[in-house]
């Protein structure tokens, strides 16, 4: 790799400047609502890392850990302040099978490459494709999300100790009923009340933080019998230690965990980059989508190394982060120290939280994520594009995000291309020299080219015929190739084609065929797409 690619991509990971903006620095202020947001993530991401690690089927400090490393090396070198990371649902899914047929051991070595191959994404800048993603597969994106967070919710009005694991979550227990059901859905609905009512008020304490504190004070106080943190596993811990997968080095090893870890990478960056643009959206900063690829590999390879299942970007933690006041990398920091803080001595106080209060919390990020608007304008829109949107909202509640995504893209790609198929038309009329001009209008791709073929008349037009492509453009060898077939075709008629307004490395390679000519008195001066030679069908880049 060029020196200066790496030196690039060397300045991208030295320590970002935390302030707030150019104009506004880390005042006392700014730092009080940067650590109460960090702590009220902290808090969130408690019974969340559990439950992707009961999913995953290892032990819940695997997931803790992994909230923690991940959450603190994307908060200190990511690509977005304000972005939380940590163990997710959409990865713990796959591992399940991992975890089942070898062990944990061979989870740690996957995500080590896992973590690899995202660093080398990163500094390859795949991370830049991320804006081929079209506006409806993001508005379905975030739609499916929502209902993604919400679904898992309700796995907490189930009896404690009846939840079973399944792909989803936990799930196939018992379900709360009688008092225990009714205490349980008003603390959530006070919680969700005081996270409404707290920024009316005031904003010295972040609203989710304030109704987790008031509901967690009341179910303490009084002693309320519902489901508490503590009931779904001990989350005491020590410091996470250096631990090098015990794995064999071999062929084999590669072989079982490569499969895995291109899955994961590829989900993790996904969902990390649509985080990275949603956060973006909703703070007003762009770009920092290699350094947030670089960012999240070296999380997970450090994790990898240190006993933790790895992770990817957290949407519903990042709305929470950025709602309730988080701007910079200090409450991204605050809440990885937090978490840490809990597992090692603040692990009885965090058990006592009641259920009821985180969910009130999740549910008012659902309700804040929920894109409502799409509901408005899925009669506005053109009908490909409402499709888009209900698809990917679909795909995404029951496959996962990263599929969803995939589907979205392939779909609109497919539907952009069809469009522009169909937009390919020529004007013909008839120059004082006998001439017969086609000028065509429309891209010329191939979706394109039949159609292309089939505006032309060899055997009715005149000795000379000219094609303009002034208000079209020749995009790629399909193109070329069209362009081509015409031309044989009014050669084998003893007739003319002379081509104008093409770029001139199009000429170059058109004439090489020898059966056109060219006016190029008048073409413009731009690139084509890809090179094509008639003679030995060699593609390639320009």
């Amino acid at each position: 790799m060029p020196k200066s690619t790496l030196a690039q991509f060397a300045s991208r990971l030295t320590l970002p400047d935390l302030r707030l903006s150019p104009d506004e620095g880390l005042t006392p202020t700014r730092i009080r609502i940067e650590l109460l947001s960090g702590l009220t993530v902290a808090l969130a991401l408690v019974p969340e890392a559990v439950a992707f690690a009961f999913v995953a089927g290892v032990h819940p400090l695997v997931g803790l850990y992994a909230a923690f490393l991940v959450g603190l090396i994307t908060a200190v070198f990511g690509g977005r302040p304000g972005m939380i990371s940590g163990a997710t649902g959409a990865l713990a899914v796959v591992m399940v099978a991992l975890v089942a047929q070898h062990g944990v051991e061979y989870l740690f070595a996957t995500v080590v490459l896992m973590g690899l191959l995202q660093v080398f994404a990163g500094v390859m800048q795949w991370g830049r494709f991320i804006r081929l993603v079209p506006h409806p597969v993001m508005l379905g994106f975030v739609n499916g999300l929502a209902i993604v967070i919400f679904l898992a919710q309700l796995g907490q009005f189930k009896v404690p100790g009846t939840m079973q694991n399944t792909g989803h979550g936990m799930g196939g227990g018992e379900w709360l009923s009688g008092m225990p059901l009714y205490t349980m859905l008003a603390l959530v609905g006070l919680t969700m009340a005081i996270i409404w009512l707290m920024p009316r008020l005031t904003k010295v304490v972040p609203a989710p933080l304030a109704g987790i504190a008031v509901v967690a004070g009341l179910v303490i106080a009084f002693g309320l019998d519902v489901p508490r943190v503590g009931d779904l596993a001990s989350i005491q811990g020590g410091l996470p230690s250096l631990h090098v997968p015990m794995v064999p080095l071999n062929l084999e090893t590669l072989e079982i965990i490569l499969p895995y870890a291109v899955i994961l990478a590829a989900i993790g960056l996904i969902e990390s980059l649509l985080t990275l643009n949603l956060v973006g959206e909703m703070t007003g900063k762009r770009g920092g989508a290699s350094q947030e690829c670089i960012a999240q590999g070296v999380a997970n390879t450090v994790t990898g190394f240190f006993g933790g299942m790895g992770g990817c970007a957290m949407i519903g933690q990042s709305m929470i982060n950025v709602k309730s006041g988080g701007r910079t990398r200090v409450a991204g920091i605050a809440a990885a120290l937090f978490l840490l803080l809990f597992i090692l001595v603040a692990a009885p106080v965090i058990e006592l939280i009641p259920l009821a209060a985180l969910v009130g919390v999740m549910f008012m990020v659902v309700i804040g994520t929920f894109a409502w608007n799409s509901l408005t304008i899925l009669r506005k829109v053109p009908l490909t594009d409402a499709f888009v949107i209900l698809l990917v909202t679909v795909v995404t509640v029951l496959e996962d995000l990263a599929v969803a995504v995939v589907v979205g893209v392939i779909v609109s790609a497919l539907a952009y291309a069809w469009n522009n198929a169909r937009r390919i038309h020529a004007r013909t009329y008839e120059t004082p020299e006998g001439a017969r001009v086609y000028q065509i209008q429309g891209p010329l791709f191939f979706g394109s080219s039949e159609g292309f073929a089939e505006l032309f008349r060899p055997y009715e037009d005149p000795s000379v015929v000219i094609v303009d492509f002034a208000d079209s453009r020749v995009v790629d060898q399909s193109a070329l190739q069209a362009i081509e077939a015409v031309a044989l075709k009014y050669e084998a008629v003893g007739k003319q084609v002379q081509l104008r307004h093409l770029s001139r490395d199009c000429h170059a390679l058109l004439n090489k065929a020898g059966h056109l000519m060219v006016d190029s008195d008048d073409d413009p001066d731009y690139g084509l797409a890809v090179n094509y030679s008639v003679r030995t069908g060699i593609l390639g880049g320009h």
